[in-house]
């Protein structure tokens, strides 16, 4: 009984073994070796790493910009209304009245 090699792996093949090598190992019981010689897996280039991290920091900055733009129009809103609010004296609604800011006194 001879040991067989171990078959390759799903998806590669196996070096090319000229038949009468094969035979000859087979018949003198002699264990057949295969070297498989790999090449080592290149590098990922920097683009791959900056071009998703520039993409990142871009929506990042556009956030913050459109949170600052939104916290500005409040701000201006609030001003606004405290400006009517103190022009305008009291509100009144259905017999109810608002005095819209405190009394200066």
């Amino acid at each position: 009984m001879t040991r067989q090699p171990p078959g390759p792996t799903p998806g590669t093949l196996a070096p090319h073994i000229p038949a009468d090598i094969y035979r000859q190992a087979e018949r003198e019981g002699r264990p057949i070796i295969i070297v498989h010689t790999t090449t080592a897996t290149p590098r990922r280039p920097a683009r791959t790493y900056l071009v998703p991290l520039g993409i990142a920091l871009a929506a990042a900055i556009g956030v913050a910009g459109t949170v600052a733009a939104i916290l500005a129009l409040f701000e201006f809103a609030i001003h606004t209304a405290t400006v009517i609010g103190g022009a305008a004296g009291p509100i009144g609604i259905g017999g109810l009245t608002f005095k819209l800011t405190r009394p200066k006194k």
